[in-house]
């Protein structure tokens, strides 16, 4: 069956349509994406204001039709932190799901977690032992870690690229000052919030999923010519300092680095980077499949019984 799994992100709304059935691996069709960092839309009292909400409600109407042009049978759809965390996220959400009749699901942070970890076991299979997923997105940090197809240990934390990028850094370049408040922040969350089954994880494979470490990786390969595919601690230490002396219009023109990434994937290293000495990984592999494929994937599993 043809479905559209819709992502109402903090960085995007992202569609994308594959043909699935249970037992089968999942066949990307097309894909409809819309950059719009909802967070920017923030007003003083935690909401998304009426410009926030008019781009929305586009997004949403432009990703429904073009799900309806190639013919989905049901639209998967789900917000992540951005929608979470807004004051008036529940209503906005009742409105799109009247307005468009569909069911978009507000996920929390270790439904997230979960859901991610689901599609990195299903990708590496059984023999990849016990696995440990990190995933940073534009709002939050999830990590996972387990033996089975659900994890023994999940956590989200407020650590995500574009909420950083947001809340501390200043500049351009940014400020040292600034970048010095976020490494002390990063750190300083990581080790009061970090549960004791995650910190002694004992984890055979470490992974990693998501844009910020796709991009990290392409640059590490691109500079250092490390793995593809792969995301050496060791890079992060050469990575931080070179983009925290650029400019933002010249991170821009670093391979995978996109315009509207280009402010946010410094702090995105430096979480990457936070996290990795925290949970001593000296390399990630990096892994094509995450949440949205974790939605589908569990719908076909449970539509299955």
């Amino acid at each position: 069956m043809r479905l559209g799994v819709l992502d109402v992100g903090s960085n995007t709304i992202h569609l994308q349509v594959v043909d699935a059935h249970p037992g089968a691996r999942p066949s990307p069709t097309t894909n409809h994406k819309v950059e719009l960092r909802l967070t920017e839309f923030l007003d003083s009292r935690g909401s998304i204001n009426a410009q926030g909400i008019e781009l929305l409600m586009q997004g949403i109407d432009d990703a429904v039709s073009h799900a309806h042009n190639f013919q989905t049978e049901e639209i998967l759809a789900f917000a992540t932190s951005a929608l979470r965390e807004a004051k008036n996220g529940p209503a906005i959400i009742k409105d799109i799901n009247s307005r468009y009749d569909i069911d978009l699901q507000m996920l929390s942070g270790d439904e997230e977690a979960r859901l991610t970890f689901l599609a990195v076991r299903r990708w590496l299979g059984w023999s990849s032992g016990k696995l440990l997923v990190l995933d940073i997105g534009g709002g939050s940090l999830e990590l996972a870690t387990g033996i089975d197809e659900n994890p023994e240990a999940v956590l989200s934390l407020p650590l995500g690229a574009a909420r950083l990028t947001r809340e501390f850094l200043s500049g351009d370049p940014f400020s040292g000052k600034s970048l010095t408040a976020l490494e002390t922040h990063v750190a300083n969350l990581l080790k009061t919030k970090m549960p004791a089954k995650l910190q002694n994880h004992n984890a055979d494979h470490f992974v990693a999923t998501s844009k910020t470490f796709r991009t990290l990786a392409r640059i590490a390969n691109h500079w250092y010519g490390d793995r593809i595919g792969y995301l050496e601690a060791n890079a992060l230490v050469g990575i931080i300092p070179r983009l925290s002396d650029m400019t933002s219009a010249e991170r821009a023109k670093l391979p995978g680095v996109s315009v509207t990434r280009a402010e946010q994937i410094l702090s995105g290293a430096i979480v990457a980077q936070a996290a990795m000495e925290k949970l001593s990984i000296a390399e990630l592999e990096i892994c094509p499949w995450a949440l949205r494929e974790g939605v589908i994937l569990k719908w076909l599993d449970w539509n299955e019984r």
